[in-house]
């Protein structure tokens, strides 16, 4: 079957992939375009990708785009992971993610997207030093933390879901701790975090007790007037950079995702379209 070549007056980027056929999407899945003709195997009940994912994917390839390893953290379904593939074509993957349900999904979706050879997959938690071996080390990390302690607000009832919300295996602190010991030499970790004041001093508190040092943060609004929600990290091993230069973060100016009236942000829709998906 001939490939869609555009959808809704866009033109679809990058490679066809050699897909599996309608018969690989079981009745509790779906299979969704992540960017370009990559698709993205989903429990049509359970975690579905977000927002948060295809801005920590962007960001970290925006800021490290040379990258010819790379390290997801807590991969879940796949969905940081692919899009940096797709993104960066030359390098060689490594995702790990303890949810066997969400591995069968990320392994459907490498195998549809042809990228098996240079996407390695590990069951596990990656706390775990069985893990990731002292030896490996990658010019880019990305990681899309759950946010909130298993204490704090009300559980969905798919523990797919659960796992991608509340700390269960591990925290920020973790992501950061496991990303400081991995990055190769001026390596750089992406990772998105919620920016209220708490929780922007958790991040910072876990940066800094790891080795790593904030060197640029992007505020994100999801509605034009609302103050940021989230915000995107960039960072690097402290050791790696000039003294003088580890104390300061760059702020960037605040990326809004939807204007006043609902309409998504000029700026969003140039995001996605780097991103290989619709504006």
């Amino acid at each position: 079957m001939k490939p869609e070549t555009h959808f809704k007056g866009w033109a679809k980027p990058g490679p066809v992939p050699p897909g599996l056929g309608d018969g690989g999407v079981a009745a509790t899945e779906t299979l969704d375009a992540i960017s370009g003709h990559f698709r993205l195997f989903q429990l049509r009940d359970g975690h579905r990708f977000s927002t948060d994912d295809i801005l920590t994917a962007w960001y970290g390839t925006s800021w490290c785009p040379t990258a010819r390893t790379a390290l997801d953290l807590g991969s879940g379904i796949g969905t940081v992971g692919m899009i940096c593939a797709w993104r960066l074509p030359g390098a060689r993957f490594v995702t790990v993610e303890a949810q066997t349900d969400s591995v069968a999904l990320a392994r459907k979706s490498a195998r549809y997207n042809g990228i098996e050879d240079r996407y390695e997959i590990r069951t596990g938690d990656f706390r775990d030093a069985k893990i990731l071996r002292a030896e490996e080390t990658f010019d880019l990390i990305t990681g899309s933390p759950p946010y909130w302690p298993l204490s704090d607000g009300l559980q969905s009832e798919h523990p797919q879901k659960v796992a991608c919300r509340f700390e269960v295996r591990g925290n920020i602190a973790d992501y950061c701790a496991t990303a400081a010991k991995q990055l190769a030499a001026g390596g750089f970790f992406a990772c998105v975090f919620p920016h209220e004041a708490a929780q922007l001093a958790r991040v910072e508190a876990a940066a800094k007790n790891s080795g790593l040092a904030i060197v640029r943060k992007r505020p994100v609004i999801f509605r034009e007037g609302d103050p940021p929600l989230v915000a995107l990290f960039g960072m690097m091993r402290a050791a790696d950079l000039p003294d003088w230069f580890r104390g300061q973060t760059w702020t960037e100016p605040d990326l809004v995702i939807r204007t006043r009236d609902g309409k998504i942000h000029p700026e969003y829709s140039a995001v996605k379209l780097a991103i290989g998906f619709p504006p």
